[in-house]
């Protein structure tokens, strides 16, 4: 029994010895594993440091293109308004001179036959005036006409030039 006693205590010693070797090698390649962890943590870490940078950037980038874009709109307001009042004014305009057309118009037919009186009256004058200023006209000339036969008055200098 002794002796089963002592394979026993050789087997469990042999045993033991297997489960180091396998938890030396197990804990080695843990050890790898975790240096190519820490390895790969640190050239992240660098990484991220860089986008960091560059997205602090661009955030402030961003922030000055949001204040110049508010400060376009503010102004490109101002510009909209000023047009929305001249299409106002062009409006107002519109409709006033609708109203005063509407008005001429509706006048010129209340008073049409007025207006045909007068031009008529006016056509009447100027018949009229034609035969007064044509008579008097044909009475002036054939006065000079006499009066130049009778005597030779010489032209003024300037008449003379044409």
């Amino acid at each position: 029994m002794i002796i089963i006693l002592y394979v026993s205590v050789a087997v469990i010693a042999v045993a033991f010895v297997i489960l180091v070797i396998s938890l030396m090698r197990t804990l080695n390649e843990l050890k790898g594993t975790m240096a190519s962890v820490t390895h790969t943590l640190d050239s992240l870490n660098k990484q991220l440091e860089g986008v960091t940078g560059e997205t602090t950037m661009l955030l402030h980038k961003t922030n000055s293109l949001a204040e110049d874009i508010q400060g376009k709109v503010e102004r490109l307001d101002t510009v909209v308004n000023a047009v929305q009042d001249v299409g106002g004014t062009v409006q107002e305009l519109n409709h006033s001179l609708k109203k005063v057309t509407t008005s001429i118009s509706s006048s010129m037919n209340r008073n049409q036959e007025k207006i045909a009186q007068v031009v008529q009256w006016g056509a009447a004058f100027k018949e009229i005036k034609d035969k007064w200023f044509g008579e008097k006209g044909r009475h002036e000339s054939s006065r000079k006409q006499r009066s130049t036969s009778q005597k030779a008055i010489p032209a003024p200098k300037w008449e003379r030039s044409h």
